[in-house]
């Protein structure tokens, strides 16, 4: 098998185990913030399995180590985000939400890798927004924070992979999915307290998980963290941006379909939100194929 198609399948693989991560939140009965620290938890703990941190303390400059540290607070705050959004709403709206973030992407792309910003980028977004607007109107008024919190969700996903993207090749993907996660990790524990303090609910149990939640934190840790994320920073290694951009823009359509087959969503919301996450869909698949063929011109 040829690197360009085993790139190809680990990012497919990767995406759907990004996509089961919302049924997997909505499954942990833990507030956001503790589920998102167990998580990062876990996972760094797996990855010392394959890193030499005191190899990689060595090799790896300040400047670069401090840069990948920074990187994952983004990605901690994405999280936090997006298992707000599912808190707040569902796992359906979390996941349209996160079908913006080809958007945000195709914004912040041009600013981070200092290339030239195409105006078909902004065309993107304006078809977009007749979706959101179905979205948005279909939705229970008591839900339409989850939508805020998946937007958000969905810029700092465009904005970390960016980042990403541009600095994959200093380091080991490896290497880089410790550093990012393990900064996650120290990151939350210091919001953790400070949050416990100011909040009104003080019990401390709320913090654990249940019996029953440990077998979902670990698939949720080792195996759409830890794998999935390995596995997606090494296809970028490979795989053209057109295929990476296609192959990602599946994460809401595997996360929709198994949120209406598993958490039986589909009776909560109406035609108009589905029609609304079509449109939505619809552009979002077709970005790249429009994008193709305006450069090949």
């Amino acid at each position: 098998m040829s690197p360009e198609r085993r790139a190809y399948l680990e990012l497919h693989v990767a995406v759907f185990l990004f996509g089961f991560t919302a049924i997997l939140g909505a499954w942990i009965q833990l507030p956001a913030l503790a589920l998102v620290w167990w998580r990062v938890l876990l996972t760094s703990l797996s990855l010392l399995l394959w890193v030499r941190v005191g190899r990689l303390m060595r090799t790896l400059s300040r400047t670069a180590t401090l840069r990948y540290m920074g990187i994952g607070v983004l990605v901690a705050l994405h999280w936090l985000a997006f298992y707000g959004a599912i808190k707040l709403a569902n796992a359906s709206i979390a996941l349209v939400c996160m079908a913006l973030t080809s958007f945000f992407t195709s914004l912040l792309e041009p600013v981070v890798m200092q290339q030239r910003f195409k105006w078909y980028q902004l065309g993107m977004g304006l078809l977009m927004a007749p979706g959101m607007v179905l979205v948005v109107n279909a939705t229970d008024i008591l839900m339409q924070a989850g939508i805020w919190a998946g937007t958000a969700a969905a810029f700092l996903a465009a904005l970390f992979s960016t980042l990403n993207k541009r600095y994959v090749s200093q380091a080991n993907p490896m290497e880089i999915s410790f550093l990012e996660l393990g900064s996650a990790w120290l990151f939350l524990s210091v919001v953790m307290p400070v949050y416990h303090y100011m909040s009104t609910d003080t019990a401390l149990t709320h913090w654990l998980p249940h019996p029953a939640d440990w077998l979902w934190i670990a698939l949720l840790a080792f195996g759409c963290t830890t794998l999935a994320y390995v596995l997606a920073l090494r296809a970028l290694r490979y795989i053209s941006a057109f295929v990476s951009n296609l192959t990602i823009n599946l994460e809401p359509v595997y996360g929709i379909v198994l949120a209406w087959a598993l958490l039986g969503e589909h009776k909560q919301l109406s035609g108009g939100f589905y029609l609304g996450v079509a449109i939505i869909l619809g552009v979002v698949f077709l970005y790249p194929v429009v994008e193709r063929r305006l450069e090949r011109r």
